[in-house]
């Protein structure tokens, strides 16, 4: 099992810029794929960017250019940059980590970026 537990969040202007943490802790060898969510109210939960142990990224098309995930595995470490925020970008943002079967989820940290 893996634990995750994400900080970084808060309140930013737009055009400003927060980078969001997960530590991660338990079963982290066994780690192959670690993303960011986002949920939004009155919206469907969203996959912001993604990263595998192999180094792939992939982020979701309204993010790209401004967002940037990375990892630092010698601080189990997960990061979400991002810059040029926007009032769309509001949302409760979750780490996750898939470890052969199971996914684990972060509580999550609030984004709110105001106009």
């Amino acid at each position: 099992q893996v634990q995750l537990v994400e900080s970084g969040g808060g309140l930013v202007q737009a055009g400003g810029s927060l980078r969001l943490s997960c530590a991660a802790s338990g079963s982290i060898l066994r780690i192959n794929v670690m993303s960011w969510y986002r949920a939004a109210p009155g919206k469907r939960r969203e996959l912001v960017a993604t990263i595998t142990d192999g180094g792939r990224i992939t982020y979701v098309d309204s993010v790209k250019g401004r967002f940037t995930i990375s990892r630092d595995n010698a601080k189990n470490t997960l990061y979400l940059q991002m810059n040029s925020l926007k009032p769309e970008d509001t949302a409760v943002y979750y780490c996750t980590a898939v470890a052969g079967l199971f996914d684990s989820w972060g509580q999550g940290t609030q984004v709110t970026v105001s106009s």
